[in-house]
């Protein structure tokens, strides 16, 4: 008996700012209660300010209940020519050539894995000396207090994003193109999170200080909140491989674009090299797993309606926004709140783009400094002490290109 097709009718798209409005229905989320508190870079935000945040962004048990019958709505809708059950996906369909390499079946996917392995860095060639200098003369107590909460959030993240690979993406993805990817990318969020770590450790002298910024997914409400979303895509399983996929790449190309981007801004005023040295290598790997996310994404033969991502990547935003403009405001270190949010609402666009979809909110990059930098690495990002550091010639053959092309969804903008 022939399989029954189920085909997705075409129907008017609404307008950007609808899907919006419905996306966050979807997933009642709240907006951040106290985003109209002023605050002075005089002011340091402490930790009964912190936990001042809004104590969840999914809102009651009632509206989570509402929330998951409208997934489940969403998810009968689709994108694709098959109503394919996700077992019988050909990325996910068991098969035991996923122990055997050759020859390459997904000649897209192999490229990806081994424009990361020639990416290749280690904590090691990191230089701090000239930081610890700028952290106690130049850097002010709200500066400090910025940075070390940005490095607490990615301390723990780049862990999240190990759990989610580990625990769920590498044994149900079966193609070994892709196996070999994410094995990488374990390794290389396992150096992601040394240097973080070491980072923290430079410029935090006091133990307990240290400890406390260590522990954040637990002593940092704003923080726990990030990982708490993150956490929740790994642990259910009602949600697809697809919507984990969109979610996972919103971790990595939206909940790290602000802080990616304050970090760049200190690079601007001249501060902490070693610090911006590292979110630059970083940031492009991070640009590139998100990439690969999004190329899984489109060989799913069948993938989440427009809808579902949309209430995905939204719902993402929010948290971001909550987490850069109120419960840890980027004025700390005097860039501008909302154009950090404009700029979140950007680097969404580009990845909604990117899934398939089309851009949500229509925003313009605000940070002129951004476009700076990936124009800046393009022509002399290997030109750098760590142009050593690669183990797969990437200086011959135009490799470098491919390795320092615009894959970064946060740092490039050829996507515009």
């Amino acid at each position: 008996m022939a399989p029954s097709l189920t085909f997705r009718v075409s129907t008017p798209e609404p307008t950007p700012s609808k899907k919006a409005a419905e996306s966050l229905a979807a997933f009642t989320l709240s907006t951040p209660a106290e985003s109209s508190m002023r605050l002075t870079t005089k002011d340091i935000i402490d930790d009964a300010r912190l936990s001042k945040s809004p104590k969840s962004l999914v809102g009651d048990d009632e509206a989570a209940l509402r929330s998951e019958a409208q997934m489940e709505e969403l998810r009968k809708k689709f994108v694709g020519d098959l109503d394919l059950p996700e077992s019988e996906e050909p990325l996910l369909k068991e098969s035991r050539r996923r122990f055997v390499l050759f020859p390459i079946q997904y000649p897209e996917i192999w490229q990806m894995y081994k424009k990361a392995e020639a990416s290749f860095w280690t904590a090691e060639e990191m230089d701090l000396s000239k930081d610890l200098h700028d952290w106690n003369n130049r850097m002010n107590d709200n500066e400090r207090h910025f940075i070390s909460h940005v490095l607490a959030f990615f301390a723990a993240s780049d862990g999240i994003v190990n759990e989610n690979l580990l625990e769920r993406f590498s044994n149900e993805v079966q193609v070994a193109e892709a196996r070999c990817f994410y094995g990488f990318q374990i390794m290389m969020e396992n150096i992601h999170s040394e240097t973080y770590s070491l980072l923290i450790d430079t410029y935090i002298k006091d133990n307990a200080e240290r400890e406390y910024l260590f522990d954040a997914i637990e002593t940092i409400p704003c923080i726990k909140q990030k990982a708490e979303w993150a956490l929740k895509w790994i642990t259910d399983k009602d949600c697809t491989f697809a919507e984990r996929l969109v979610a996972f790449a919103a971790v990595e190309g939206i909940f790290f674009s602000g802080s990616f981007a304050s970090i760049f801004w200190m690079k601007k005023r001249g501060l902490m090299p070693g610090l911006t040295f590292s979110n630059e290598l970083i940031s492009r790997d991070e640009g590139m797993h998100t990439d690969f996310a999004c190329l899984l994404f489109s060989h799913l033969k069948r993938r989440p309606h427009p809808d579902t991502i949309n209430a995905i990547i939204a719902q993402a935003v929010v948290i971001e926004q909550a987490f850069l403009t109120d419960a840890l405001p980027v004025k700390l270190i005097g860039m501008n709140a909302d154009l950090m949010c404009q700029y979140i609402e950007f680097v969404a666009d580009r990845l909604l783009v990117a899934l398939g979809n089309e851009k949500m909110y229509n925003k313009t990059n605000p940070f002129d400094f951004m476009d700076m930098i990936s124009l800046q690495g393009k022509t002399n990002f290997f030109e750098k002490r760590v142009s050593d550091y690669s183990k797969a010639g990437i200086n011959h053959s135009g490799t470098s290109e491919a390795a320092t092309s615009s894959s970064t969804l946060y740092v490039v903008s050829s996507l515009l």
